[in-house]
């Protein structure tokens, strides 16, 4: 079964586009499934303060770090290409809490100067439109692939005890508000989720059920 896709930032972090007028919101047009055009189209608001995902920016990048970093490029999906020009620290624990970045008015998806190359894509949230919500990130029960076939019988020295992450603070797009238990989407980037029974429209409570990356060959690895 084919899923609409959605945005859903689950770390947040702000990005303030100093450039972009203030108070101007605008509706950016985005495919709900490429794969099936029959699901047709949305839009999703815009506007000078957007979430990304916190790993998606990094203050000293490494070598083939196509995200946003000081003086790179990325385009926001759907939207604009944005550089990043600056960012601010926490005084006390060194955290990046905003990100200060300037957009090129030129380069929106769709129009006639939006061909502009750059190695990243991101999906993100305008901060002004955002739903909270809470992720819980399921992963296997066990951290060994056959806990059964082991020599040591206590099996709960085997459970794994990164099978279940809550993340609160998480921010989602608007349109997600009225989802209801059971109905399904992939989040750009991040894998497919499933609303919870524990779901309301004041608080939005999504499980991931697949990710797009297969963590365990990583740990095999």
């Amino acid at each position: 079964m084919r899923t609409p896709r959605v945005f859903g930032v689950l770390n947040p972090l702000k990005i303030i586009i100093t450039n972009y007028p203030e108070g101007k919101v605008e509706d950016v047009e985005l495919i709900n499934n490429p794969e099936d055009e029959s699901m047709g189209k949305r839009m999703v608001p815009f506007s000078r303060e957007v979430y990304i995902e916190q790993d998606d920016f990094m203050e000293n990048p490494p070598n083939k770090f196509f995200r946003l970093a000081p003086g790179m490029e990325v385009r926001l999906k759907g939207a604009y290409i944005i550089k990043c020009e600056g960012f601010k620290k926490n005084d006390k624990t060194g955290a990046i809490e905003e990100v200060y970045c300037t957009y090129d008015a030129d380069t929106r998806s769709g129009g006639a100067s939006s061909d502009k190359k750059v190695k990243g894509t991101l999906h993100w949230v305008s901060a002004q439109h955002a739903a909270d919500a809470e992720v819980r990130l399921y992963d296997r029960l066990f951290n060994h692939e056959d806990p059964a076939g082991q020599k040591d019988d206590d099996y709960r020295k085997f459970l794994n005890p990164e099978s279940l992450k809550v993340l609160t603070g998480c921010k989602v797009e608007p349109s997600l508000s009225s989802s209801k238990p059971l109905d399904k989407f992939q989040f750009q980037r991040l894998g497919y989720f499933c609303v919870d029974y524990d779901s309301t429209p004041g608080h939005l409570v999504f499980n991931r059920t697949v990710g797009l990356k297969d963590s365990w060959a990583k740990v095999n690895k």
